[in-house]
């Protein structure tokens, strides 16, 4: 998976985005723009989409710390990428909406589901435990994962403009 110096400016860039999208989002809590942008990068650079997503896990340990609730981070979007990698890549346009909604909100929906193991690890839950853990969080995920729906409006969107970008860049 080698990429160019310019991919690599763009996949900065985009992680830098992700970033600022969520530290302008933090006075919402479990609304943001990261599954949204994690689907459609995935959606147009496919195995590539790990570098910009990476470059937001970083710049979220650097900015707000390397603790242990960051450690989900390490694999929690690598999970919606996987996600969207298994999706067909020709997926007819009207339903591709709906479908890339449905994947984003799938993965709000289980956000605390996917960080349990983490936490049971890092503070020794036993398996009631981690499922009274992950039942403390359900209204949480709920909201989650309705803001994904509601927000997952913006990744036909947001692929539209990188590949008209990425069309208008390569014509040069």
């Amino acid at each position: 998976m080698k990429i160019t110096v310019k991919e690599t400016v763009i996949f900065a860039m985009l992680g830098a985005i992700m970033y600022v999208s969520k530290v302008i989002m933090e006075f919402v809590p479990n609304i943001h723009l990261i599954g949204v942008f994690t689907v459609a990068l995935t959606v147009v650079y496919r195995k590539k989409a790990l570098w910009p997503i990476y470059v937001y896990v970083a710049l979220t340990g650097f900015f707000s710390g390397f603790a242990t609730w960051w450690i989900p981070y390490l694999y929690i979007w690598a999970v919606l990428w996987g996600m969207t990698m298994l999706l067909p890549r020709k997926i007819p346009k009207k339903i591709a909406p709906v479908v890339y909604m449905l994947v984003c909100s799938a993965h709000g929906f289980l956000y605390g589901t996917l960080y349990a193991p983490s936490q049971a690890l890092l503070f020794g839950l036993d398996f009631k435990e981690t499922l009274a853990w992950i039942a403390a969080g359900l209204p949480w995920d709920v909201v989650h994962g309705i803001s994904n729906l509601i927000c997952g409006i913006l990744i036909v969107p947001i692929i539209s403009v990188i590949r008209l970008t990425e069309k208008k860049s390569t014509a040069k």
